[in-house]
C-alpha cells in the first residue's frame, strides 16, 4: 500500500473513495453475530438491495461499491481477522452508512445467518484453491455451498464469482450451471478495469488469465431442488496450479 499527494493505492492502482471529515466517520464494525438470522433492517436501519461479498478481503470492492451505489446495503466477510481490520478502518474514514464488516466463514454466514430470498447480490472473488490435498475439503465453492447461495438470493438474484486459478474455473464451469444461469464475462469488469479486488489487480499486471461470470439464480429451481443437486454432484477434487502458490502469498 503506498501513499501519493493523499490517495492511497495498491500496487499503483488507487484504492476506492478518501477519508472524510473525523466526524462524518461511520462504525462498520459487526463484531457479534446473533444465534439466527440477522435482520437487514436493524442492522442497516432501513430496507434496500442487500450485497454480500464472501472472503472480502480488505474490502477494495465492497467500499467501491458502497460508494457508488448508496442506495444498497453491504456486507462483507472474511476469516482472516487482520485484512478485515484494513476494511474496517478503510470504510470508516469513508463515512459509509451502508457498508458493514465481519470476521466469519462465507459457508457459515450463508447457513446460520442470512434468512433465505433476502439477499439482491453475492461475490465471491478468488476463493482460496487449497493445494496441500488435507485441505481440499475446505474449498468454498462446492455444490452444498452453491445451494446456500441460491436460497439466500431473491428471485432474479445476482452471483458473481471470479478466480485465476484454471482447476478451479473448470470446476465451477461444472457445476455453477446447475444451480444458476451463467454468463461468462469476455473481458474485464467495465467499472474496474484495472481489477475489482487487489488479487485481480496482482493477476492482471502478471498477464494471468482471470475467469469471471454473472449467474442469476434459476427461479424453477426450489430449495429441495437445490438440496438434492447438491447431493448429487462431486465436490470440488480438482487438482489445483501450484505455479500460482507465489500470488497467493501476495494477494
Amino acid at each position: 500500500m503506498s501513499h501519493s499527494q493523499g490517495i492511497e493505492r495498491e500496487f499503483g492502482v488507487p484504492f476506492p473513495g478518501a477519508p472524510v471529515d473525523a466526524s462524518k466517520w461511520t462504525q462498520t464494525a459487526l463484531k457479534a453475530m446473533p444465534e439466527g438470522h440477522l435482520s437487514w433492517h436493524e442492522l442497516f436501519g432501513r430496507d434496500a438491495p442487500v450485497v454480500l461479498d464472501l472472503g472480502c478481503g480488505n474490502g477494495r470492492y465492497l467500499i467501491g461499491s458502497a460508494l457508488a451505489r448508496p442506495t444498497h446495503d453491504h456486507l462483507g466477510t472474511d476469516i482472516l481477522p487482520v485484512v478485515i481490520r484494513y476494511a474496517r478502518k478503510r470504510g470508516n474514514q469513508r463515512g459509509l452508512p451502508n457498508l458493514k464488516f465481519a470476521v466469519l466463514g462465507g459457508r457459515e454466514l450463508l447457513e446460520v445467518h442470512t434468512p433465505p430470498h433476502t439477499v439482491s447480490e453475492i461475490h465471491c472473488y478468488h476463493p482460496q484453491p487449497y493445494y496441500d490435498p488435507a485441505k481440499v475439503h475446505l474449498r468454498l465453492i462446492t455444490p452444498h455451498f452453491l445451494a446456500l447461495v441460491h436460497r439466500a438470493l431473491v428471485p432474479g438474484g445476482l452471483f458473481v464469482i471470479q478466480t485465476d486459478n484454471p482447476g478451479y474455473w473448470k470446476y465451477i464451469r461444472d457445476v455453477v450451471p446447475v444451480f444458476f444461469e451463467f454468463r461468462e464475462l469476455p473481458s474485464r469488469w467495465p467499472d474496474s478495469p484495472k481489477g475489482r479486488t487487489r488479487r485481480e489487480i496482482i493477476a492482471t499486471q502478471k498477464k494471468l488469465p482471470v475467469f469471471r461470470a454473472e449467474c442469476v439464480a434459476k427461479p424453477d429451481v426450489t430449495e429441495a431442488d437445490a438440496v438434492a443437486l447438491a447431493e448429487a454432484l462431486p465436490p470440488p477434487t480438482f487438482d489445483a496450479d501450484r505455479r500460482l502458490r507465489e500470488l497467493d502469498r501476495l494477494g
